[in-house]
């Protein structure tokens, strides 16, 4: 069972280099990942550290993740911001710059109501033609979209799906009982996958997948394909390095295991900073019980 926006889709990491994209890093990434068998690659989200891109390197690595797939997996470009216009700006240059998609959080900070995000969802949808995720994770944005909305905005021409981040399972099966059926819902937490999968997911925006793109599309296949043993076999064997990848705040302890696995730089902009040696240990210690150091 195989769909545009199925499966393993990787929050891709951005690499920096002495204070800049390490564009070569990113380039070699995105192949890395078609070679191993990732679904799609979204761009400029949490884990690409978008909070600390300047507009123009926002846009710098849309162009590099669009140009170097060439179409042949889809690509979600993270657009989102807390400002509309801005929001507005930055997807209308992703539909530009030729995503496939593009992905919204919703507003942080600002804590608007359940109307404010509609109505900011739907001033995006709008202003743009290309398909659109939301980006649902109040654990980092203080505002939780509720299934009542979701089934709202739904029905807006454009948006297509959502990037769920709640956690909560419970309310996963609420939104999948109010939205169509075609509207999908794809996991934003690692943890997660496999119970989302169930409740009629599509797949995942996944962290791990960074460091073990074929064994997590690989799990996502075996769901598609009925082999449940086996997906939930891949699920438990992952489990110990999706923990890892939270052991501090993300994307510090992902871009440090790609760091140690030789993929990119291990630099990070502040406010995030360097892992702490103890838990640096702790992930050098599973990295090597995956054999991926």
């Amino acid at each position: 069972m195989k769909k545009k926006f199925y499966g393993s889709l990787v929050a891709i990491v951005t690499p920096f280099k002495n204070g800049l994209i390490d564009e070569q890093a990113l380039t070699d990434l995105i192949e890395w990942h078609i070679a191993n068998g990732t679904d799609g690659i979204v761009p400029c989200g949490t884990t690409g550290e978008s909070a600390t891109l300047s507009h123009e390197e926002h846009e710098r690595v849309i162009e590099i993740t669009v140009q170097t797939v060439r179409g042949r997996i889809p690509v979600i470009a993270g657009s989102g911001s807390n400002s509309t216009k801005e929001a507005i700006r930055l997807t209308k240059f992703a539909e530009k710059a030729g995503a496939d998609a593009a992905l919204l959080i919703s507003p942080y900070y600002n804590k608007p109501t359940q109307e404010g995000l509609y109505q900011h969802f739907k001033a995006v949808s709008e202003a743009v033609d290309i398909p659109l995720f939301l980006y649902n994770i109040p654990g980092r944005t203080a505002v939780n979209i509720l299934p009542d909305t979701m089934a709202r905005l739904a029905e807006l021409k454009n948006i297509i799906g959502v990037k769920e981040a709640t956690g909560d399972m419970k309310q996963v099966a609420e939104t999948i009982a109010v939205c169509p059926k075609d509207f999908m819902i794809l996991s934003g937490d690692d943890f997660t996958t496999l119970p989302l999968l169930a409740l009629g997911g599509h797949g995942v925006i996944s962290v791990v997948a960074n460091v073990v793109p074929k064994e997590t599309a690989a799990m996502c296949t075996a769901w598609f394909d009925g082999n449940i043993n086996e997906a939930r076999r891949l699920h438990y064997y992952l489990l110990p390095l999706t923990q890892a990848m939270f052991l501090e705040t993300n994307p510090i302890p992902v871009k440090t295991a790609l760091a140690v696995m030789g993929k990119i730089d291990s630099e990070l902009r502040l406010p995030l900073y360097q892992m702490s040696n103890k838990n640096l240990d702790k992930l050098k210690e599973i990295l090597s019980q995956y054999q991926l150091i």
